[in-house]
């Protein structure tokens, strides 16, 4: 078996019942306990448990049956709970929060914001922290992804272009504002298609599939938008074309048809500045 894996999920056996817990079989790591708190209720010697394993106030090794938003291994969007002299702690869930230090930090992280980290075992410390210097720990491997094929992202930084984007919690992505037709805001996870990977190995990507653009189509991502505008907005069948096609990439006709289905639909109201979810 070897060590646990630190900062994530292990599957343990129940080693011996304690007033204070249950102690699991860590193999080379010793025992591990799991604290009263996060016994399970009928838990005997012999089980398996699938708890997360980190370290407690006095770096040694704890189970837990929490669950913790991210694990190592991952990139995430986590708030900062308090900053110290050493550097900031994220709250991920657990007891105790996540350590990022300031050589680890982009810009001076503030309290109760909210920062893109990629969370990793520290190699000299053997602790558990974070990094804002997210590009590091990017793959530079050449992705092997197809047009059209369907990734989970998370949104990391907006920039002119558009926005950078996580792919499949590996690899540097970019959806380009033209391609995108609502609020996205860090941190934000949600699918995508690959457009293209580039002969660099960038990866550019859009929200809908390509030929998705079709009218009926068109009617969904329309009402989305309205969605995540708070309910209305102030473009209608009077806008000018190039407000239209500058807010959705669509022909004035493609979009007069959307509000038309939509409005047939019962899905929408217009009205005389603009058009708000039914």
């Amino acid at each position: 078996m070897g060590h646990v894996k630190l900062g994530r999920y292990n599957q343990l056996e129940v080693v011996k019942k304690v007033e204070f817990g249950v102690y699991l079989d860590g193999d080379e790591d010793g025992e591990i306990l799991l604290p009263k708190k996060y016994v399970p209720e009928d838990c005997e010697e012999g089980d398996m448990l699938n708890v997360f394993i980190y370290l407690d106030m006095e770096e040694r090794l704890v189970a837990t049956t929490l669950q913790p938003y991210a694990q190592v291994g991952d990139f995430a969007c986590l708030e900062v709970a308090w900053v110290n002299e050493y550097g900031a702690f994220l709250d991920w869930g657990l007891m105790k929060d996540l350590f990022v230090p300031f050589r680890e930090q982009k810009v001076k992280m503030q309290k109760g914001r909210r920062y893109v980290v990629h969370i990793h075992v520290d190699e000299e410390s053997y602790r558990i922290m974070a990094s804002a210097k997210v590009e590091r720990y990017l793959s530079d491997e050449r992705p092997e992804y197809q047009p059209g094929e369907e990734v989970e992202v998370m949104v990391w930084q907006r920039t002119d272009l558009g926005y950078k984007v996580i792919v499949d919690n590996k690899f540097s992505g970019m959806l380009f504002h033209n391609e995108v037709f609502r609020q996205l805001e860090i941190g934000m996870k949600l699918s995508a298609y690959i457009k293209q990977v580039r002969p660099d190995g960038k990866i550019d990507l859009e929200l809908q599939k390509a030929g998705f653009h079709k009218v009926d189509d068109f009617a969904e991502v329309l009402l989305q938008y309205i969605r995540d505008n708070g309910g209305r907005t102030s473009i209608n069948d009077k806008t000018d074309a190039e407000t239209i096609y500058d807010a959705f990439g669509v022909s004035k006709k493609t979009f007069k048809k959307a509000v038309g289905d939509l409005y047939r639909k019962r899905l929408i109201v217009l009205e005389d500045g603009g058009i708000r979810l039914a």
